[in-house]
C-alpha cells in the first residue's frame, strides 16, 4: 500500500482503524452488557461467577487469539508481495488448526473445568454459578475459533469493514439474546452463556458469507500440496507456537487480578470485575490502531517499501497516543458514572471507585504496549514478542511480590502498569529487527 505524503499515512491509517476501533469496542460493550444484566441482580455472587467463568474462556480463547494474528501477519504479507496462491493457503491451514484446537477443547472440557477452578479456588457459590457459565458457552468452541480465523484474513487483505459488519452484528445478537434470556427469561447466568454461544455460531455464518464473496474477486488457487505441506505447516505453527506463549501469559498476568479478587471476598471479585471492563474496553479501542499498524507493516516487508513501513509506524503511533489521552480524559471525567452503569450494589460501587485513580493513568502507559505488539505481528516477529513478554512478565511478578502486602489491590494496579510499560520498552528495543525485514 504505497503512500506519497504524511498526509496520505495518516488517512490510511485512520481508514483501516475505524472499522477494527468500532468493532473491537463492541466487545467490551458487549463484556459491559453481560456485566450490567448480571450486576443489577441483588447477588454479587451472579457477579463474580460470571467474571470467573470469562475469565476461563480468556484462556481458552484468546490463548489461540494467534489464529487471528498468525493469519493476519501472514495474509498481509502476502497480500504485499500479490501472492494469492499463498492467501488460500493461509486460510485454509488456519481454519484446520481452529477446527482441531476446538475438537481438543470439547473433548477435555471437562478436566479443564475442573484444574481451572481448583486453581482460582472461589467460594462454592461462584464456583456453581461458573460451572454453569462454562458448561452453556463451551458450545460455541467451533465457531469462535473459526471467526477468529476469518477476522484475521480479512483484516490482513485490509478489508476491515468486513471485519466491522461481522463483529458488530455477532455482538448486537448476543446483546439482544442476554436481555431476553437474563431479563425477560430469568435464566441468570446459564442466559449469558447461552446467548454468547448462540452469536458465536451465527457470526460464523456471516463470515462464510463475506468470505465466499472475497475468494471470488481476489482469486488465486487452492493448491492440495502446498495447504498440506509439512514444511509450511511446521513454519506456521513455530510462528503460532511463540504467539501462544506471548498471550497465554499475557492472558495469565491479566487473569491474576481476578484470581487475587476471588481469594479475598465475593465484593472484591465483583468491584474487580467492573473495574477491567474500563481496561478492556482500553485494549480493544487501542488495538484498531495496532491492527492498522500491523497490516501496513506487514504490507510494507511484503512489498519491501521500508519508507511505507517508517510513514506507517509513525502515523500509527501518533494517532494511537492522542486516542489513549481521550481515553484517560473521559475515565477520569465520567468514571463514576460508568460504575453506576455496570452495578448498583452500593458496597461493589465504593470499591470500584477506588480504582479509578489507577484507570486514568493507564491508557498513556499502555498505548505503546498496543502498538508495539500491532508492529511486530505484521512483521511477523513473533520470537520477539515471545522474549518481550516473558521478560515483562519477569518484572510483573516481582513487582506484585513486592507490593501486593504493602499496598494490597493498589500494589497490584501499580504492577500491571509496570507490565505494561516494560512490554512497550522491550518491543521497542528491538524494533531495528523490524526495519531490516522491510529492506
Amino acid at each position: 500500500m504505497k503512500t506519497e505524503t504524511g498526509l496520505v499515512s495518516y488517512k490510511t491509517v485512520w481508514h483501516l482503524a475505524w472499522p477494527i476501533i468500532l468493532s473491537n469496542l463492541s466487545v467490551p460493550l458487549l463484556g459491559a452488557v453481560d456485566t450490567a444484566v448480571i450486576g443489577h441482580l441483588p447477588d454479587p455472587v451472579y457477579l463474580g461467577a460470571v467474571g470467573i467463568g470469562a475469565m476461563i474462556f480468556s484462556f481458552l480463547y484468546w490463548g489461540f487469539g494467534f489464529l487471528k494474528m498468525g493469519t493476519t501477519g501472514f495474509v498481509s504479507q502476502a497480500a504485499g508481495a500479490r501472492d494469492f496462491d499463498q492467501i488460500k493457503t493461509i486460510l485454509a491451514q488456519a481454519l484446520m488448526l481452529g477446527g482441531f484446537i476446538a475438537a481438543l477443547i470439547l473433548l477435555l472440557q471437562w478436566p479443564v473445568l475442573t484444574l481451572a477452578l481448583s486453581i482460582i479456588d472461589p467460594s462454592d457459590g461462584v464456583a456453581e454459578g461458573a460451572s454453569q457459565y462454562f458448561y452453556w458457552r463451551i458450545w460455541g468452541a467451533p465457531a469462535t475459533l473459526a471467526n477468529y480465523a476469518l477476522l484475521g484474513f480479512f483484516i490482513g487483505l485490509g478489508r476491515t469493514k468486513t471485519a466491522l459488519v461481522i463483529q458488530v452484528l455477532m455482538n448486537f445478537i448476543n446483546i439482544i439474546l442476554d436481555l431476553v434470556f437474563v431479563v425477560y427469561l430469568d435464566m441468570k447466568v446459564p442466559g449469558v452463556a447461552l446467548a454468547t454461544a448462540i452469536s458465536e455460531w451465527i457470526g460464523m455464518l456471516i463470515g462464510a458469507i463475506y468470505l465466499y464473496r472475497e475468494l471470488t474477486v481476489i482469486g488465486g488457487r487452492w493448491i492440495a500440496s502446498s495447504i498440506f505441506n509439512l514444511q509450511r505447516i511446521y513454519s506456521l505453527m513455530a510462528v503460532n507456537t511463540d504467539i501462544f506463549i506471548r498471550t497465554i501469559i499475557l492472558i495469565f498476568s491479566f487473569s491474576y487480578f481476578t484470581v487475587a479478587a476471588a481469594q479475598l471476598d465475593d465484593e472484591t471479585l465483583a468491584a474487580v470485575t467492573v473495574a477491567m471492563n474500563f481496561v478492556y474496553f482500553l485494549a480493544f479501542g487501542l488495538d484498531g490502531f495496532a491492527h492498522a499498524a500491523g497490516i501496513l507493516v506487514g504490507k510494507a516487508i511484503g512489498a519491501k517499501e521500508p519508507s511505507d513501513l517508517t510513514k506507517a509506524v509513525r502515523a500509527s503511533n501518533v494517532m494511537a497516543v492522542s486516542v489513549a489521552i481521550g481515553y484517560a480524559l473521559f475515565y477520569g471525567l465520567f468514571g463514576v458514572s460508568l460504575v453506576n452503569l455496570l452495578t448498583d450494589i452500593p458496597s461493589v460501587r465504593e470499591t470500584a471507585y477506588s480504582y479509578l485513580p489507577w484507570l486514568v493513568a493507564t491508557p498513556v502507559i499502555a498505548v505503546w504496549s498496543y502498538q508495539f505488539d500491532g508492529i511486530f505481528v505484521g512483521a511477523m516477529k513473533s520470537r520477539e514478542m515471545r522474549n518481550g513478554m516473558i521478560l515483562s512478565f519477569v518484572a510483573y511478578f516481582v513487582a506484585i511480590e513486592m507490593l501486593q502486602d504493602w499496598l494490597h489491590t493498589d500494589g497490584l494496579w501499580i504492577a500491571l502498569l509496570i507490565f505494561f510499560a516494560m512490554r512497550g520498552l522491550t518491543l521497542a528495543l528491538v524494533y531495528p529487527r523490524v526495519k531490516k525485514a522491510a529492506q
